[in-house]
């Protein structure tokens, strides 16, 4: 009934299926070439670099200079706490370091004359031994004195708390003037220099994918984007049965933030198929065809089935044979007799 239906606008279309030529009309060959068919999924952007700030000292919230959405340099200064506790301790182990040392200097001193003397055996060795303790003690003293300023000077470091790295202030969670404790989170952010693409395969795929390990990201407008190598996570989703495949972005450049959508494009089963130029289809309403030149040059109208497009050329699923001669560029006024064809 198709046949009986597309026969009379055929007819209509080029007067009838066999033409004569004026001219010869540039021709190419119908090839047979593998197909690899892609599964295309979604997948998102995100950050590699994303981290909370958490407080390692206790003290009261006295400055936030960045807000949220706010661009952060790497080292730049993003919570200030109040630091006269810190700062009163570490004066207190400054001033113990100071009394070890001056202790350690005279017991050097008092075994030095110990020493001499026993050497002369104006005094006995309980003396000598008596000197060398005291020498010890003061140099565990002094050893102490400094772990605890090196404490305290950390705990006062606590109360300045810098970024990481340099990116994106995304969440804050205390307030100006807020008490915090140590391990209470302070500031969510992010970097933009280091993204990656997270995308989630299902299980009948994940074998022939980690096989394959090729994958194409484009972005919703088509453009590609460069990837590094790919990681797939050894487990599934109990839930929903994929697997996690993650992939770096060699070259993000300033339009790409983390949560954009991407297009990820896996290869999942290569396949023999037909393949012509896609300007040398013709299209009347539901009408699919092409101009075949025959062993005498003459061009002859048969209707095809198409099925995928692969950039400018179109797969033929039924009507033509590998190593057929079509026209390439089809017009109402195409000719037909060939001397050469193209491939």
């Amino acid at each position: 009934m198709i046949l009986l239906r597309t026969l009379p606008l055929l007819i209509s279309l080029l007067g009838s299926p066999l033409l004569a030529a004026e001219t010869t009309p540039p021709s190419t060959v119908v090839q047979r070439q593998t197909l690899e068919e892609y599964l295309i999924l979604d997948g998102v952007i995100e950050a590699v670099q994303q981290s909370t700030v958490s407080a390692q000292t206790h003290g009261r919230v006295t400055a936030l200079p960045f807000d949220v959405d706010d661009s952060v340099p790497a080292g730049a200064l993003i919570v200030q706490l109040d630091d006269n506790e810190q700062r009163t301790r570490f004066s207190q182990a400054q001033a113990g370091l100071a009394e070890a040392q001056a202790g350690l200097n005279d017991a050097r001193q008092q075994f030095s004359r110990t020493q001499s003397m026993h050497e002369r055996k104006l005094i006995a060795n309980q003396a000598l031994d008596q000197a060398r303790n005291k020498l010890n003690a003061t140099q565990a003293r002094l050893a102490r004195a400094e772990a605890a300023l090196a404490e305290a000077q950390q705990q006062l470091d606590y109360t300045r708390i810098t970024a990481p790295y340099s990116g994106i202030l995304i969440e804050r969670h205390v307030a100006l003037g807020e008490s915090v404790n140590p391990g209470q989170p302070l500031l969510t952010g992010l970097s933009l220099e280091h993204l990656r693409v997270v995308v989630d395969l299902p299980q009948q795929y994940a074998g022939l994918a980690r096989e394959q390990r090729r994958a194409r990201v484009t972005l919703p407008d088509g453009r590609a984007l460069d990837t590094g190598a790919m990681m797939f996570y050894p487990y599934a989703d109990p839930a929903t049965h994929t697997f996690r495949l993650r992939m770096p972005l060699t070259e993000p450049d300033g339009h790409l933030y983390p949560g954009m959508l991407v297009k990820v494009s896996v290869p999942v089963a290569p396949r023999e198929a037909l393949w012509i130029p896609a300007k040398a289809v013709i299209h009347r309403s539901e009408l699919r065809a092409v101009l075949v030149l025959d062993e005498s040059g003459l061009t002859r109208l048969r209707q095809i089935r198409i099925g995928v497009r692969n950039g400018d050329r179109v797969e033929v699923l039924s009507g033509l044979r590998a190593g057929e001669h079509i026209v390439a560029r089809p017009s109402n006024n195409t000719a037909s007799p060939t001397k050469e064809t193209r491939p």
